[in-house]
This record gives structure tokens, sequence and C-alpha cells, in this order.
């Protein structure tokens, strides 16, 4: 049994290290970023985020004020958890007041806020059923200046992999600054509207620098981010050569009749961080 005051407190850890500490792989790509910049604005955007971050761990304060929101991405294997719904919640609230998180939820309607970013079916959370003998439970904080960008399509089958490729292109340049680049970008292709976006969240969810382990969709991948930031928007939108630092793709089978494409954006903020839980009997 995996009690429920063990995922309550993984689940707050998880989040306050999410937000205050990024992880080493985006570090190092914004790092590359630099050297690889010619253009003294761009070097200087990349310059006071590397130095917002290192402060943010420093201090142990959150690295941006849009805290985010809470989604969680669970693999449940063949054991037994207490009260796994309860003890998500729980965690993101008690993590609401210790870090402190920026409340964000809010009623889509009313607008009232709940004050401890809960809310009705707040925090997002994923199950994932596999055959292992663990929990694995992954909190990505999700801001919304970069979630107010995503974007999805239902294409024609026709359209094929140049028109996949195309509609993510346009997709990020139509965003402009107001993401926060340089971005990482995650695309969901197949499954049915709804799984392409839940793909696309899942995929940025992978190593940033790493290559996709299928050939074919490592070469999308580069295509895609070559074409992004040969585009010259840059760090914030003002220019230079790194718009994205990386572009992530997953796919799913789909109908016959259809070729879902979906688009997430996330910040440079890139904040997500994992753990496993084994029975602790």
């Amino acid at each position: 049994m995996i009690s429920e005051k063990t995922v309550e407190e993984t689940i707050c850890q998880l989040y306050k290290k999410a937000v205050i500490d990024l992880n080493d792989d985006v570090i190092k790509a914004l790092e590359n970023a630099l050297e690889n910049e010619s253009d003294e604005l761009a070097k200087l955007n990349i310059e006071n985020i590397l130095k917002n971050i290192k402060l943010a761990h420093e201090n142990q304060i959150p690295m941006c004020q849009d805290t985010g929101l809470g989604i969680v991405f669970v693999k449940l294997g063949n054991v037994e958890v207490e009260n796994l719904k309860t003890a998500i919640e729980n965690g993101v609230k008690k993590a609401s007041s210790q870090v402190p998180l920026r409340p964000n939820i809010v009623d889509p309607l009313t607008r009232e806020n709940s004050g401890n970013n809960l809310g009705d079916k707040i925090p997002y959370i994923n199950i994932e059923l596999t055959d292992t003998d663990y929990l694995e439970l992954t909190i990505l904080p999700k801001g919304f200046g970069s979630e107010n960008n995503n974007k999805l399509k239902m294409a024609l089958p026709a359209e094929g992999e140049e028109g996949i490729k195309d509609f993510v292109v346009e997709s990020v340049l139509q965003a402009g600054g107001k993401p926060c680049p340089p971005m990482v970008v995650g695309v969901g292709i197949g499954g049915t509207s709804d799984m392409a976006m839940k793909l696309a969240k899942e995929a940025m969810l992978d190593e940033i620098g790493t290559p996709n382990k299928d050939p074919k969709l490592a070469e999308m991948e580069k295509e895609i981010l070559n074409r992004i930031n040969s585009n010259g928007k840059g760090p914030m939108g003002l220019g230079g050569k790194t718009t994205a630092l990386d572009v992530k793709i997953k796919t799913s089978a789909t109908h016959t009749a259809g070729l879902p494409i979906g688009v997430c954006i996330q910040c440079w903020a890139h904040r997500h961080k994992t753990a496993i839980l084994k029975d602790e009997n």
C-alpha cells in the first residue's frame, strides 16, 4: 500500500521543486542558446532568464509569478494506492500555502477564485495504467501566457506530413513573443481531438535536446525546429536565433478519415518534476 500521506507530501514537494528549480536539460538548452546568439538584445534576454533561474534557486522562491495550473500525469502500476485523487488534491493545496503558489484557479464563468489552486476537475489528473510495480507521479505546472497560444487542427489526411509541419510552424510564429520564448513546443498527432492535445503536453516531458527515438519523428522535430528558429523572432519575440529550444512529437493511431494535430506551447520556464513511489510494506 502507498499511503495517502505519502502521495500528498510527494505532490507538494514536486510542485515546490518544479516552480523553483528548472531541470538541467532546460538550463543547458538555454546556455547553448546564449552561446549561439549573435544578437546583443537576444543575448541580454537569455542572460536575464538564466539570472532569474539562479536567483529563484538561491532564494528558494518561484521563478515566475505565474505558478501555473496543476497538471498531474499518473502512471499507475500494479500497486495499491490509498485515496489517490484526494491525496493529489491535498498535495496541490498544501503546496499552494507552503511554497507559496499564486492562487490561479477560478470558476470559468463567475471568475470566483478558490484561493487554493483547487477547482472543479482541477488539478487536471491524467491516469495511465502500466504493467509495473510502482506509481509514477509527474507535476506539470502550466502557465497560461503560453497555454493561451495552443492550437488544434482537425486536418484532412491528404494534408500529410507537410501539412503537419506547416501548421506547427504557423502556430508558433503566430504566437510571437506572447509565450515568453525561447519556448518548448509539444506536438500531438493522431487519436482524437482531445488526445492530440494531451499527447502534445506529454511530448514536452521528454528530455530537451535529446532526439526522438523514432528516426522519422526525430527528423520532423529537427526540421520544424529549424524552420521556427530561422524566422528570427528570438527570445521574448525581440529578435535572435532562438525562438524555440526544442520541438517534441508524440503520435497515436487515429481514424482513417482524420488527422488531428495538437500544438502545445511552453514558455522558457518549462517546469516539471517526476517521482516514483513503491509499495511501503
